[in-house]
């Protein structure tokens, strides 16, 4: 077998986790290492980048520990069957790697996932050593994000806690007889079990103790997990029912979705599904409405015939025209929670809005100041001058906004 470089393995590597998300680095706890000593921090002056070998800007060291995998997903380029190229950091390769780019102000902090060797015990033991040496010997403060493994043992998961910001633990797909089809090594039951048990271990750590009375540093960063969407024919209905479910019962920070795109030398017929990449952002934004918007599951997709995101206007517009008896709304008197469902109206403009509109009445330019573009905005309010008459109702409403958001090509 070829002796590989680390920088080889750095190629192979941080290229395969490419298709692992959930690596924000928001939620964690602030520390800042010159005031507690060694080095680095989660907070300050921004988050820095490094690039990956196709080019991608990312702000932390992204990596696999290793892409061998015992497993045989259906969906997975790392699959046992998978032709790709091979490669495995070893604990120290992973430190170093992570200290030495730190030190150049390439990244912020560490992302590592694996593929998994031997068994789930010894790859969460690498994965967790590494994690160690970065915080205990290293004394390394900047942020760590495990990917962590269902099957491996409530001790290591419990030990990942202690040294990292924020763990996750891949749902994989939306449904059970997905995961049965396309993972059938994997157990639905076994994910569930042990995303159930760290988020009851991170709501433990979260009490204060009765000696210190101080909460145990464990995951500040809460957990999250990753979907795979389109390797199956599940629909986005049924996708957003899932990620309400998962937020309702483990108290995610988030869930991440990961487009499935056929793999070029995949023997297995799985389906083409829609545009994949923009069909991941519509799953974004309307995992957002759900989130911070008011919105409930049912009602994004309600109206709609084949339970799918509109791919050429974001959910809260397609929303909002198949609700116009919703609208206008008088962006001088209505209340936060109707003012969120205005196509066009971010949390922020919201929030000013609300500020402004204490001194003085909102004309539609004043409105047009605060968001990004009038023209999504303006058939849905009322503002001091202004009513939109008949437009809200107008059959080609929906072309009229596209035609004047679109955007101007470059050349």
């Amino acid at each position: 077998m070829t002796v590989l470089s680390v920088r080889e393995k750095l190629a192979i590597l941080s290229d395969a986790a490419k298709y692992d998300a959930s690596c924000a680095s928001s939620g964690s706890a602030k520390r800042d290492s010159l005031r507690s000593g060694g080095i680095g921090s989660t907070e300050g002056s921004g988050i820095c980048h490094s690039y990956a070998p196709d080019g991608r800007c990312i702000s932390l060291l992204k990596i696999l520990l290793t892409n061998f995998c015992i497993y045989d997903c259906s969906y997975c380029i790392n699959r046992s069957s998978s032709n790709v190229r091979r490669a495995r950091f070893s604990v120290e390769e992973v430190v170093k790697l992570t200290m030495d780019f730190y030190r150049r102000n390439y990244i912020e902090g560490l992302f590592l996932s694996s593929g998994v060797i031997r068994s789930p015990d010894d790859t969460m033991g690498e994965m967790v050593e590494v994690a160690r040496r970065l915080r205990i010997e290293e004394k390394f403060g900047g942020y760590i994000h495990l990917k962590t493994i269902p099957e491996a043992s409530a001790e290591l998961i419990e030990k990942a806690g202690l040294y990292a910001d924020r763990l996750s633990i891949n749902v994989e797909l939306p449904t059970d007889e997905g995961v049965k089809k396309l993972a059938p090594e994997k157990k639905p039951e076994t994910i569930r079990l042990s995303m159930a048990k760290l988020r009851c271990k991170i709501e433990e750590k979260g009490e204060p103790t009765l000696q210190s009375r101080k909460r145990e540093r464990f995951a500040p960063g809460g957990q999250s997990t990753q979907m795979i969407v389109g390797a199956d024919r599940t629909s986005d209905d049924g996708i957003l029912r899932a990620s309400a479910r998962l937020y309702g019962s483990y108290h995610l920070r988030r869930v991440y979705y990961s487009a499935f795109s056929p793999i070029p030398d995949s023997s297995s017929a799985l389906p083409l599904q829609k545009p994949p990449l923009m069909r991941e952002h519509r799953l974004y934004q309307a995992d957002w409405l759900m989130r911070f918007y008011g919105f409930s599951q049912p009602e994004i997709l309600a109206g709609s015939n084949d339970g799918m995101l509109d791919l050429a206007i974001d959910p809260k517009l397609a929303w909002a025209l198949r609700n116009r008896g919703r609208f206008p709304v008088d962006v001088n008197r209505a209340e936060r929670e109707a003012l969120l469902r205005v196509p066009g109206l971010g949390t922020k403009v919201i929030d000013r809005i609300i500020e402004t509109r204490r001194h003085r009445r909102l004309r539609l330019e004043d409105v047009g100041r605060l968001c990004h573009s009038v023209a999504k905005v303006r058939p849905f309010i009322i503002a001091e001058g202004w009513s939109p008459g008949a437009l809200t109702d107008k059959a080609g409403l929906r072309q009229v906004i596209t035609r004047s958001c679109e955007q101007l090509s470059l050349f």
